[in-house]
């Protein structure tokens, strides 16, 4: 009978925005050790300290159990792995799966028998089993589901979210066989107080996963493409969509840039799967293409305004507040604020960022950006709210405005501060 004790050992594979707060959870209870390939990272979180703001000092010192290491022999005693590593895509918007591959080997070299091997990074159907499993064979020598096991329970994290958090957001779970099935549910069930819901395999898990993000990728697309056609009817946007929302079943999606480490990646590896078996999906990709297409679309409608005001737009001053993915969260992960600098670039134009919330040395390494951190009152031709901090809306629109010159334009993408004090809004 297989089964994880209290006492047995776990590692997190992984320390970022999904690992972290998992791993601080776990060791609440069980022995833990959180593993991460960057020095820095594991110096920072031995300080008890999280840039990612996702778990406070107060937090991690709960986590009695809890020690972290960059060492992959430190692991060697650990029954259960996690694995919680990034799944991006690349720049022909495959899916990427290096960091998984890496972290397969890298525990596949150390694992004793009966190990299971949890994968929580989001992944197409049927890369657990027919990617990472072998290469953990091939890495251990030992064979599957006779010497080890596999589960996939798909991460739900939503960074800088403080009401929905690891413990409180209901866990998909799965494993490679009905024991390690169950095993690895009750594994969740001690620290997932929302419950849990266990799969009939881990192909079901991952699609599950995949599909979720997907569905919230195209909801979007139609209300920016909606939002489109809006403007170019005359029509504000959001008041079209507070009126449908009178309706009890209307889903109150909003337009907007889609960016971050999910809805915007996601969506691609379900197309790769599907494509690789001969199907074409041409519902899926249409809603990527738009949702990729909005940074541009906001650029381009900056500098119609600017040109009907007679400004120039080469050389013209355009400040972008936010550059995070998301409001109130320093997660720059394949934010599309950046598209917006790109195209607006592309027209000689000076593009300054500022977001309080970012680490300024991630954005100039991932991005080449060099956020300003002061502002000047009237010095902008044109000011971009790009994402919704909370410290942008205690400015209000009068002071965004004062920060423009004369004969400026003001656009809002979030819609977040009132009509009638904006030059447009999405």
């Amino acid at each position: 009978m297989f089964s994880i004790s209290k006492d047995d050992q776990l590692a997190v594979i992984g320390l970022g925005y999904v690992g972290l707060p998992l791993a601080v959870e776990f060791g609440k209870a069980s022995p833990t050790i959180g593993f991460d390939i960057n020095d820095d990272r594991v110096n920072e979180l031995n300080k008890q300290h999280d840039r990612t703001l996702e778990v406070s000092t107060e937090e991690m010192a709960e986590a009695r159990h809890l020690s972290f290491t960059s060492n992959i022999n430190d692991l060697k005693g650990c029954k259960v792995f996690i694995v919680t590593v990034p799944t991006p895509i690349n720049s022909h918007k495959q899916p990427d799966l290096t960091p998984l591959v890496k972290a397969s080997e890298a525990i596949g070299s150390i694992m004793q028998k009966g190990a299971v091997v949890i994968y929580e990074s989001t992944v197409y159907p049927g890369a657990t089993e027919e990617v990472c499993v072998p290469i953990l064979e091939r890495e251990s020598g030992m064979t599957f589901n006779q010497d080890f096991y596999a589960g996939y329970s798909p991460e739900r994290i939503n960074p800088g979210d403080k009401e929905h958090r690891v413990s409180t957001i209901m866990k998909v779970t799965a494993g490679s066989t009905p024991e390690v099935a169950e095993a690895v549910d009750q594994l969740y069930k001690r620290i997932i107080t929302a419950g849990t819901h266990l799969a009939s395999s881990i192909k079901v898990a991952e699609a599950a996963k995949v599909i979720e993000n997907t569905q919230r990728d195209l909801n979007i697309a139609l209300i920016n493409e909606l939002a489109i056609i809006f403007d170019k009817l005359d029509i504000d946007t959001l008041e079209v969509l507070e009126a449908a929302g009178t309706k009890w079943n209307f889903l109150p999606f909003r337009p907007g840039l889609v960016g971050g480490h999910c809805i915007s990646v996601d969506p691609y590896y379900l197309t790769h799967k599907a494509q690789e078996i001969g199907y074409h999906p041409q519902v899926i990709l249409s809603g990527r293409q738009i949702n990729d297409d909005m940074g541009g679309y906001v650029a381009s409608q900056v500098v119609k305004m600017l040109t009907q005001r007679k400004v120039h737009v080469v050389d013209a001053n355009i400040l972008i507040l936010g550059l995070a993915f998301k409001e109130n969260c320093p997660d720059l992960r394949n934010t599309r604020v950046v598209d917006i600098v790109a195209e607006l670039a592309t027209y000689h134009a000076n593009v300054e960022v500022y977001d309080p919330w970012i680490n300024p040395e991630e954005a100039k390494h991932e991005y080449n950006i060099t956020p300003v951190d002061t502002l000047e009152k009237g010095r902008y031709d044109a000011i971009i709210l790009a994402v919704g901090h909370q410290e942008f809306m205690d400015m209000g629109s009068d002071a965004i405005r004062a920060l423009g010159r004369e004969h400026h334009v003001l656009y809002d993408i979030k819609s977040a501060l009132p009509k009638d004090s904006v030059d447009a809004r999405l």
